[in-house]
């Protein structure tokens, strides 16, 4: 090619629509437990800034319901979910990487309500207080916490006497919504929930300690999904949440983190 040529030609790929065009940036879809809905903004807000070459979607829903998701086939790289027994089921059926699995955080359990007249010194009183006609809790075949709950009520030595009272939501968001409306006079429901800004102050509430709901732990784990194991992007997000800059955000939301 004659060298008078060579700045026309460097003239013309610079012009062309490919020249300089950015790389398509790193994915990840992140599939997490109804109840993270009042600290994933902000986990992402932290994402971004740990990996701002990443764009990060989510969808947020009852733990068993994303699992039905995932298992047929749904494109989710990160599973967040309120329990260890999903994500480890979801390893069994060969839809997660086992390497992944970690528990990144521990939920807190209360009981709440936004009326003024109900003393929360005790549950069993609370749950049968004359003007308690519903008790909000998730769906516990769905919902971890909706199990801690009913837990709890059992615990407490309320199980039969509480049922008729007991309104159920699909996930611990619609939960929060009975109370929080007035469709429920009492809901079992999460921390991070009452903490939240949106309902900080509105109402009271009172923690259920773990040794009032045996047998049912709120460790939160995540895995990667037989997809996202494939996608460096989704390790990234894994490195994130071990984080103390993830730690702390999910500290002051109310949950407990692993040392």
């Amino acid at each position: 090619m004659p060298r008078a040529l060579l700045p026309l030609l460097a003239a013309l790929l610079l012009a062309s629509p490919a020249a300089g065009r950015p790389a398509e940036s790193a994915r990840v879809s992140v599939a997490a437990a109804a109840n993270l809905a009042y600290v994933i903004d902000a986990l992402h807000a932290g994402f971004g800034r740990f990996a701002p070459e990443v764009k990060v979607t989510s969808a947020l829903g009852p733990t068993g319901g994303l699992f039905a998701q995932i298992s047929h086939g749904a494109p989710f790289d990160v599973f967040l979910s309120a329990d260890v027994d999903t994500p480890r089921a979801l390893v069994g059926r060969g839809g997660g990487d086992a390497a992944s699995l970690r528990v990144f955080a521990t939920g807190r359990l209360v009981m709440w309500t936004t009326r003024t007249d109900v003393d929360l010194a005790d549950l069993g009183t609370a749950a049968l207080h004359p003007r308690v006609a519903r008790i909000a809790l998730a769906q516990p075949a769905t919902a971890p916490y909706g199990r801690a709950a009913q837990a709890a009520l059992e615990r407490a030595g309320i199980g039969e006497k509480a049922r008729p009272r007991l309104v159920f939501g699909d996930s611990l968001t619609q939960t929060v919504q009975f109370v929080e409306t007035g469709a429920a006079d009492l809901g079992l429901v999460a921390l991070s929930a009452v903490k939240s800004p949106r309902l900080a102050g509105r109402g009271v509430w009172r923690e259920i300690s773990p040794r009032e709901h045996p047998g049912v732990s709120l460790d939160h784990a995540v895995v990667l999904t037989s997809r996202g194991a494939t996608n460096p992007a989704a390790r990234r997000y894994l490195e994130f949440l071990a984080s103390e800059a993830a730690r702390k955000i999910l500290r002051e939301a109310g949950y407990a983190t692993p040392p």
